[in-house]
């Protein structure tokens, strides 16, 4: 093979990759982020409180069908709705986000029907303590957004976590449940 023919090979191989490397960067958009949680109050009602700030970002390849995501949720921001109840779950007993201000989510295992992501695997770091995670999505979307003039993609991701895992335990003596609800609302916006 002569030397133009190899590079024409190079060169062609090297426009192929390129053209199937669809990776995109998203960056959370603060207005439509938020992590939530419920938890079972003695089998009566379900406890519910929000973090009202979340950063971080996602990357995309929905021809290759893999991505990414690196979250940070800060823990001060929480909000139950209620200022007694906020700095209970704030406080040393449970979250003590004094000396732990954020959780940290980040995963590399997106798994995809068709073109919609179902399920992300990863890892979120909580009250110093690291354990893997499953999210669950529903609602997961992309579109184009009229005010942004650029894409969006997002959904609801949930996933189940054993408390005591993070050494958040309080309450376990008095009946409350060990697993409770997390569920990540995202939108990110493409960069």
């Amino acid at each position: 093979m002569t030397k133009f023919s190899l590079l024409a090979v190079f060169a062609a191989l090297g426009f192929t990759a390129a053209a199937h490397a669809e990776s995109a960067t998203y960056a959370l958009d603060p207005t439509h982020s938020f992590a939530s949680w419920e938890i079972s109050h003695f089998g009566t009602s379900t406890n519910r409180g929000r973090f009202n700030k979340t950063t971080g970002t996602v990357t995309l390849d929905k021809v290759a069908k893999t991505g990414s995501l690196d979250v940070t949720v800060d823990t001060t921001s929480l909000d139950t709705g209620t200022a007694a109840f906020t700095k209970h779950i704030s406080s040393e007993e449970m979250l003590n986000v004094a000396a732990f201000p954020t959780a940290h989510l980040v995963a590399d295992k997106f798994i995809f029907s068709g073109d919609k992501v179902t399920e992300i695997d990863g890892k979120l770091t909580l009250h110093g303590k690291t354990n893997p995670v499953v999210l669950k999505a529903t609602n997961y979307n992309c579109y184009m957004s009229p005010m942004l003039k650029r894409e969006v993609c997002g959904g609801d991701f949930d996933m189940m976590i054993t408390r005591s895992q993070y050494d958040v335990s309080y309450g376990l003596n008095y009946g409350f449940p060990d697993t409770m609800r997390v569920i990540i609302q995202v939108e990110a916006v493409k960069q």
